[in-house]
């Protein structure tokens, strides 16, 4: 894995153990996934959950995001990407944070200065360590709403396998949805309706 562009352009990105249920977004996803958020990206405060390899929001961070906050609950994992930030330089503009993301997330808008975040990015598990299907996206994406933790006009994207089923809660809406072999990312915002 490396940055595909910005100030690490073409520099390495070290995985973790591959009996980690950690599947890292592949290079063509994360081509496609910044193409569209490219004009979002410069100045904006991020939030990557369900972390792994911190590879997106290391992307981000070589493409001028202001800051990144990063969220996982495996400690192979939160150590893999202080060793990337290191590597990379960025550890100045990044927060890495053992949490659970199934759990309240009202504690993560205090990194944010309060504000909200910009980015939301989210890709839960498909699987567990024992190559069970999960259902991680549902509670992640309340416990996102039910936190406030999106700036006004911030995105959430979340990537999922193609036959996850589960609810949007109210306060957002789906405004995109990208394909890529069994992967679906969705793009959502703030629900109109609730303006």
């Amino acid at each position: 894995m490396r940055i595909i562009a910005g100030t690490a352009r073409g520099r390495r990105i070290f995985s973790v153990s591959k009996n980690l249920p950690v599947k890292p977004i592949s290079d063509r996803m994360k081509q496609s996934l910044f193409d569209i958020l490219r004009p979002r990206v410069p100045g904006a405060k991020m939030l990557d959950l369900f972390a792994g390899t911190g590879s997106v929001s290391l992307e981000a961070l070589s493409r001028g995001a202001l800051k990144a906050v990063m969220v996982d609950r495996e400690p192979a994992c939160i150590k893999n990407i202080h060793r990337n930030l290191a590597h990379l330089g960025f550890e100045d503009r990044a927060r890495v944070l053992k949490g659970d993301i199934l759990k309240p997330l009202d504690w993560l808008l205090a990194y944010s200065d309060n504000d909200g975040y910009d980015i939301i990015f989210m890709g839960p598990p498909y699987r567990d360590s024992n190559n069970k299907m999960l259902s991680f996206s549902q509670p992640s994406l309340k416990n996102v709403a039910d936190a406030r933790l999106l700036a006004p006009k911030g995105i959430v994207v979340i990537q999922t396998h193609k036959t996850e089923q589960f609810d949007i809660p109210a306060s957002l809406e789906v405004f995109r949805t990208e394909k890529y072999g069994d992967t679906l990312v969705r793009f959502l915002r703030a629900s109109q309706s609730e303006k």
